[in-house]
């Protein structure tokens, strides 16, 4: 591990990945290699595979054809072609490149799956695989071919495409190349496949499972930061921080509420501006998106750990179609539909719609003169001649509306495909592609909200903030100035959505009062 607690490298086994180890290939370059285990696990498939194409029994693509063809007997000396036109033929995919980060997870999690042996691939199709990924050369996938079942087909199948020697990638420096040339450049060979080997290649779960993953781990520091700017938020807006005692949420025991309002309440504690009103206001509770910020905060922190245990269920699942088992069995199943992870992304997209809108509206309520507690208007210096953060509310509003229309389920739809042989597909990617976008749009709007929040707390002076949203408002003094006339808000939001990117805002909080939950 480094110092940041990223693993400088990753073995996989015959026994699956964790998270972070996805999150680190992916993201932080992590080299990766293939362990004994995986090369013994590897070698046992292989062999029942071997014996099968010896055979005259038919076995579904290994001797016959794929979907609809499955019933299509291919001949001993054209089977190893089949399984170089297959991926030929499935790297159908259009629309513009996904990101980098997403095929080097999808990568390294389909190398995994093969890796657990139930594939009947050799070592070596697993270790070309790792070897694309240690030199750095990322295949080209378009966006748009994958229906979740069987697998993400087209993306996987792009993906694979360099192993062959063919197809496009780029390299570390983002330059486009071909991938016979890549590979040469790189002193790397390309493989010839054989029986089952280029199915093994696209039949998986693997690009809805990256991003998954990935979105896991931007929700981790999000859930985080919308405590963060929801206690932001109360102190601005003179809220109170009784509705969050451990023992009147206790009456109600969601886990996710409770993380929260402890959250809140540590970040909260010791506040001069909340002290300062605690007796002697005449209202009696404050709105809801004040009061309910742990409920709302708290649901999605329980939809993000049910979505944990889904991808964790997955991370040491062996995702194929048809699977080999240890007794020489060669069945055919359904593991590769998405299913669980479709309906998995398609709830943190709607948590991510449910957060994003409550900071909304701690956002609105800010810029209102009317229920701002006597800030000024849109927070503006001489508000007239200033317009403030009237223009960041809408933009943030864009997003939240945005949101909203992703929070539309993907896997609540279904197509037929292959003659009616796949007749029920997840939609799983397209959950997957609409749960990156959400994320993304969160990030955006909770920064907009910690802009302006900040910028009203500057305004409670001389009351002093609780340590913990003291420690926030600072981080972002940093990057971003406070109260003032008119200037370009958009490369001060950007600052602000880097400091929750990055991680550096919920650091500094952090570091001031301890670990958040």
């Amino acid at each position: 591990m480094t110092a940041a607690g990223v693993p400088v490298s990753v073995e996989l086994t015959d026994a699956g990945l964790a998270r972070e180890q996805v999150v680190a290939v992916a993201r932080e370059g992590a080299a990766v290699r293939v362990g004994a285990a995986a090369v013994a696990a590897m070698e046992r498939g292989a062999a029942v595979v071997a014996e099968l194409v010896a055979s005259d029994e038919p076995v579904y693509g290994v001797s016959t054809g794929f979907g609809a063809l499955a019933t299509t007997s291919i001949p001993a000396e054209k089977r190893a072609l089949m399984q170089k036109a297959l991926v030929r033929s499935h790297a159908a995919g259009m629309g513009p490149e996904v990101e980098a980060e997403v095929v080097r997870a999808m990568m390294v999690l389909r190398a995994r799956s093969l890796s657990m042996g139930y594939s009947g691939v050799r070592p070596a199709v697993a270790e070309g695989i790792v070897a694309l990924l240690n030199a750095g050369l990322t295949p080209v996938v378009p966006e748009h071919g994958s229906l979740g079942a069987s697998g993400d087909l087209a993306p996987l199948a792009h993906a694979a495409l360099p192993l062959l020697g063919e197809g496009v990638v780029r390299d570390r420096s983002g330059e486009l190349l071909e991938a016979a040339e890549a590979l040469a450049a790189a002193g790397l060979e390309p493989i010839e496949l054989m029986a089952k080997e280029g199915l093994a290649l696209i039949n998986g779960t693997d690009g809805i499972l990256g991003m998954l993953v990935l979105a896991l781990r931007d929700l981790d520091l999000l859930l985080k930061a919308a405590d963060i700017s929801a206690a932001l938020s109360v102190e601005a807006l003179l809220g109170t921080d009784r509705a969050f005692a451990a023992d009147l949420v206790a009456l109600r025991p969601q886990p996710g509420q409770a993380a929260s309002a402890a959250n809140l309440r540590r970040l909260l504690e010791g506040s001069a501006v909340v002290a300062s009103h605690r007796h002697g206001d005449p209202r009696v509770q404050d709105a809801y998106s004040l009061r309910c910020a742990p409920q709302v905060n708290g649901a999605a922190r329980d939809a993000r750990g049910y979505a944990g245990t889904v991808a964790d269920a997955e991370l040491v699942s062996a995702i194929d179609n048809p699977m080999v088992l240890p007794d020489g069995r060669v069945e055919s199943c359904g593991n590769f539909h998405g299913a669980p992870l479709g309906l998995a992304c398609d709830l943190l997209s709607i948590a991510a719609a449910d957060v994003g809108a409550i900071a909304e509206r701690r956002t609105d309520r800010l810029l209102d003169p009317v229920r701002s507690m006597d800030l000024p208007p849109f927070l503006a210096e001489d508000a007239g001649v200033n317009s403030g953060m009237m223009i960041a509310q809408y933009t943030q509003a864009a997003m939240v509306a945005a949101n909203r229309r992703l929070a539309v389920p993907a896997s609540a739809d279904t197509l037929s495909t292959s003659a009616s042989q796949e007749d029920h597909v997840s939609m799983a990617w397209g959950a997957a592609r609409k749960l990156r976008a959400s994320v993304a749009n969160l990030r955006r709007i909770l920064a907009v909200e910690i802009t302006c929040s900040a910028r009203g707390l500057d305004l409670r002076a001389p009351l002093e903030p609780a340590a913990g949203t003291g420690a926030a408002r600072d981080c972002l003094r940093t990057v971003v100035p406070g109260f003032g006339p008119d200037r370009r808000l958009a490369p001060e939001l950007a600052a602000a959505e880097e400091l929750l990117a990055s991680g550096a805002l919920v650091g500094a909080v952090e570091d001031k009062i301890g670990g958040l939950e």
